[in-house]
């Protein structure tokens, strides 16, 4: 197939996933039709559910199950979805793909119902794919929600706070990334020792994914947030933290306002502070890093239209914060 083909056999499979989306979160209730439906409706990059279906293409000359892929799609971006709901209430987020956020308009106690009936709704989606395609899923959901607290709670007295941060990362976004492509891969019917560096290919990725996301987060570009929302939320993302670890006697300005969550008035400063910071570069030789220790797991593969799909979202991780 060309990569012309395989990129139109990718798009016309993620269309089918976008209406099981949302037939999957239908119910007789109208309230919680209409808040799951909320975000799904927002749209978003469908990353996840993308890298599934194009991992998936591994199958297409040999033993692809389709309806599995499809399936698999789905609870990878319902997962997603799901943790978008929890997030912005434990953030206190106000703007969310930029439309009010789901605790905006129904309140705390909705929103987070809501991000569990997702779950719930994902979980018996993937419950006809299998008890060892749910046992991966559990283990995922686990890193997630240890991810989230571990972003809370903060690092450990002594802990490193980079290392934390990374830990995180890997946690809270690796982790459903590297299930992303080893569904894909599982249901190409690959076998064992590539389903394995397909799976390590999403977690590094995931790893320069959300660092990009991050940085994005501070040059003011989309990345799905209000600029400086990580700042305002006392949030520690790379830049900030390499910032402190350094900590330049001509930084005194910003290291006294990355002390503490930035107020409105001065998220500005700080902004226009860290965009002129050599961190940020640090942090662009970070992501290139991760990106390339993602498409050497695929070293391994045939030089066709799905490796190098998965190649270019390896280059589109480092472009995007270019």
């Amino acid at each position: 197939m060309t990569d012309e083909g395989f990129a139109q056999w990718v798009s016309e499979r993620a269309d089918i996933v976008e209406a099981r989306l949302r037939t999957a979160v239908e119910t007789s209730y109208a309230l919680v039709s209409e808040a799951a439906q909320y975000l799904i409706d927002a749209g978003g990059k469908r990353f996840r559910p993308t890298l599934t279906i194009a991992a998936g293409g591994f199958g297409l000359d040999a033993a692809l199950d389709e309806e599995g892929l499809l399936s698999a799609a789905v609870v990878v971006e319902l997962t997603h979805v799901a943790s978008l709901y929890h997030d912005d209430v434990m953030d206190e987020a106000e703007l969310r793909r930029d439309i009010p956020t789901a605790h905006r308009r129904w309140g705390n106690s909705v929103a987070i119902l809501v991000g569990d009936y997702m779950l719930a709704q994902a979980s018996l989606v993937g419950a006809a794919l299998g008890e060892d395609f749910m046992t991966y899923q559990a283990r995922t959901l686990s890193r997630l929600v240890q991810g989230q607290i571990a972003e809370i709670s903060g690092p450990a007295a002594g802990a490193d706070p980079l290392e934390h941060y990374l830990s995180v990362v890997a946690d809270k976004t690796a982790a459903l990334i590297a299930a992303s492509a080893r569904y894909g891969a599982i249901f190409a019917g690959l076998p064992a020792d590539q389903v394995e560096s397909l799976t390590e290919y999403g977690e590094q990725l995931g790893l320069a994914f959300q660092v990009a996301d991050d940085l994005l987060d501070i040059l003011g570009e989309q990345s799905g947030k209000q600029p400086g929302t990580d700042l305002r939320e006392g949030v520690a993302t790379l830049v900030p933290l390499l910032v402190q670890s350094q900590a330049r006697p001509r930084d005194a300005r910003l290291l006294e306002l990355l002390a503490a969550p930035v107020p409105d008035a001065d998220i500005p400063e700080a902004l226009t502070l860290l965009r002129a910071h050599p961190a940020v570069g640090e942090a662009r030789a970070q992501i290139r890093h991760w990106a390339n220790q993602a498409a050497t797991n695929l070293a391994g593969f045939p030089d066709t239209a799905p490796t190098r799909a998965l190649k270019r979202l390896c280059d589109q991780a480092v472009l995007r914060t270019r």
